[in-house]
């Protein structure tokens, strides 16, 4: 044993609180008890074996659906500690950080230098919210075991059950496993869904360089599962990655048209001034599309979706470099100006991921990092490693410049185009476009915007509608799909210069999220495979041109019901097929009369009301982005160039077609 295994014992376990009040307020803990905060159960078993690799010591994590409903996480790390904790009388280390709220080898003992989470506070967590919990550990020759029952009451105390089996290279396996089962009397629905899981251990593995990571979906109704991949696993899908991120980059770029074929990597490490450790690393690539929101940050493995000190760092010197790179090489003549940051970024695909020993995060969602030395850092090894990399590559400069400055000269028709916008609506006399019927109210907190499919629904919404809260814009065909138009041709279609003036914060760079005219941006369209398309070309506007209205939450989808059907004199309105189902079982006597209902614009105002907009009846889906790098993915393969990525996409998904979001 080295002598930094050594050093991981019960005494690194240090204790913050207890585990009270965990099962009476769920939501504080795993966000909600819906499928988000169900899935974010194996994140937490996960995310502490993948701290044992970021620290060194795993190199494979195995993943398992079990066939009874339960989830099996195996980690070949180094095992979570069993002897006597110092704190705790008659408690094993191994009980306390299975029982006790952030209990773990994180809180500045030895344990590890690096982490994404609180060792302990996710097991713990984890335990809580389960009907059943097994813990196997494997740890200086032994096998270890406990077991909890009914949200962490102990039923097996930790006991040894023999010899730990031995590995290949001859040598006893160290490990952890965990097997839990979630409650359902927590949780709304206890049923995983492989893909949601999948898209995380993927991105999981990106990161960390070299980690295998299997996954096995063990239920029956998984069976389509039967690549055999890694050890001969069948049923198994393997997530392995030597190159890390810059197979990530490259993975992202695969449905989209590269400028070039290598993807560029800069790597750095040092300390922070405070004798703590940093290290990042970046890579990069640029395509030929028009959106500069390509660049995704991780720090500790966790997404920085609202970027931080490593984002600006990289920014800031991605933007200098490229430009005196542009005036040292006369990409750029005399008298024009630089390029600004999103002409060079249009169509980077980028990821920066950073590891530090005591990362500050903004937030309890850990959106934002605040280490103010990881952006010096990162500023300048990007200016050191870029600059060395374009003169490394001129004919890959060449064409990243030529995209560029190509992108500045769009960028300068975009804003012509809106100045224009802004003058004719100064002399029309209003700046509102003439189909929005706006609300009376003037508090955007209380305010709704209806994006409505066609003239003849919006004139039914406009009916329907409570004037004082709920503004209508009727939008006449698809829109343009903005995953293939520069900024300028895009500004140019009415129907999205009414969507941008309505909204009225702007679009790209320029977007305040402030300026908001309605918190609550809903749209409604059939539900039928135009009205689908229409949805998707809308959700694909507000996600490259409005992100903030998404990762606000500001973004709804209206579900009008397909049927309807009567109970004694009651009118009762069922979503889709599955409700109809769920219905005829909880009414197994019921006539099995049910009436397809008619398009919106087939429905008069009070069934419009009745179905779909009125706040008391009608059910909205929200929606939000996780992981904004599977978000982009999705959306190029959907609405990009490459029509083979989208087949494929789609017939990998049918099976969870009701559960896709985005």
């Amino acid at each position: 044993m080295t002598a930094e295994e050594a050093s991981y014992g019960a005494d690194e376990i240090q204790v913050l609180e207890g585990l009270e009040a965990v099962r009476k307020r769920p939501g504080m803990y795993i966000g909600s008890t819906g499928p988000a905060g169900l899935h974010h159960l194996v994140y937490e078993v996960v995310d502490n074996a993948v701290d044992e690799a970021m620290a060194g010591h795993c190199t494979r994590i195995d993943v398992a659906l079990l066939a009874d409903g339960g989830c099996e996480v195996r980690d070949d790390g180094r095992g979570i500690p069993v002897d006597p904790h110092p704190n705790y009388e008659n408690m094993s280390a191994a009980e306390v950080v299975l029982t006790v709220l952030h209990a773990g080898g994180k809180f500045g003992g030895g344990g590890y230098k690096v982490s994404g989470g609180l060792h302990g506070v996710g097991v713990s967590v984890v335990n809580a919210l389960s009907k059943r919990v097994e813990v196997e550990i494997d740890r200086e020759g032994r096998r270890w075991a406990l077991s909890f029952t009914d949200g962490g009451v102990l039923e097996q105390s930790l006991h040894d059950i023999g010899a730990s089996p031995v590995g290949s290279d001859g040598e006893p396996c160290t490990g952890t496993t965990v097997r839990f089962w979630p409650d359902p009397n927590v949780f709304d629905e206890v049923d995983f869904r492989a893909a949601t899981l999948t898209e995380r251990l993927q991105m999981m593995a990106f990161l960390n360089a070299g980690l295998r990571i299997l996954f096995t979906d063990q239920r029956r109704h998984s069976a389509h599962l039967d690549e055999e991949v890694g050890d001969g696993s069948a049923g198994a899908i393997e997530y392995h990655f030597p190159g890390g991120i810059r197979d990530f980059v490259d993975h992202l770029n695969s449905t989209k048209e590269s400028l070039f074929s290598d993807v560029g990597y800069i790597h750095e490490s040092g300390d922070d001034g405070a004798g703590g450790s940093m290290e990042m690393e970046v890579a990069f690539q640029w395509n030929t599309g028009y959106h500069s929101d390509g660049l995704h940050s991780f720090a500790n493995g966790i997404n920085t979706i609202e970027g931080g000190m490593h984002e600006e760092g990289f920014k800031k010197a991605l933007t200098n470099t490229v430009n005196r790179y542009a005036r040292e090489h006369n990409h750029l003549k005399e008298k024009e100006s630089n390029l600004q940051g999103e002409d060079i970024r249009e169509g980077l695909t980028a990821i920066i991921s950073v590891r530090l020993s005591e990362p500050q995060f903004e937030g309890q969602t850990k959106g934002k990092l605040g280490n103010v030395p990881m952006r010096s850092m990162v500023e300048r090894a990007t200016n050191e490693h870029l600059a060395i990399w374009l003169e490394e590559h001129p004919s890959e400069a060449k064409r990243v410049l030529t995209k560029a400055v190509q992108a500045a000269r769009a960028r300068e028709a975009a804003r012509s185009a809106r100045e224009a916008t802004r003058r004719r609506s100064v002399l029309d006399g209003a700046g509102l476009p003439g189909k929005l019927t706006d609300c009376s109210n003037k508090d955007p907190r209380s305010s709704e915007l209806y994006i409505v499919e066609g003239n003849s629904a919006g004139g039914s919404a406009k009916d329907a509608r409570d004037p004082a809260s709920m503004a209508i814009l009727p939008i006449r065909g698809k829109i343009l799909n903005v995953e293939r138009a520069r900024p300028d041709r895009m500004l140019a279609n009415t129907e999205i210069q009414a969507l941008i003036s309505a909204i009225g914060a702007g679009i790209g760079e320029e977007f305040d999220e402030t300026k908001l005219r309605y918190h609550k941006i809903i749209i409604m369209c059939d539900a039928d495979v135009d009205g689908s398309h229409i949805r998707t070309l809308l959700l694909t506007f507000f996600f490259r041109q409005m992100k903030a209205t998404v990762e606000g939450g500001h973004v709804y989808i209206a579900q009008p019901p397909l049927y309807s059907t009567e109970v004694g004199r009651n009118k009762i309105y069922l979503k889709d097929d599955p409700a109809k189902e769920a219905f005829l079982r909880e009414h197994p006597k019921h006539s099995n009369d049910f009436q397809r209902l008619k398009g919106l614009g087939e429905m008069d105002a009070e069934e419009l009301w009745e179905t779909t907009m009125d706040p008391a009846r009608r059910t909205l889906l929200q929606v939000s982005v996780e992981q904004a790098a599977i978000a982009d993915e999705v959306f190029s393969i959907l609405m990009g160039e490459n029509v083979e990525s989208r087949k494929h996409f789609i017939q990998s998904n049918a099976s969870d077609v009701r559960f896709l979001d985005i």
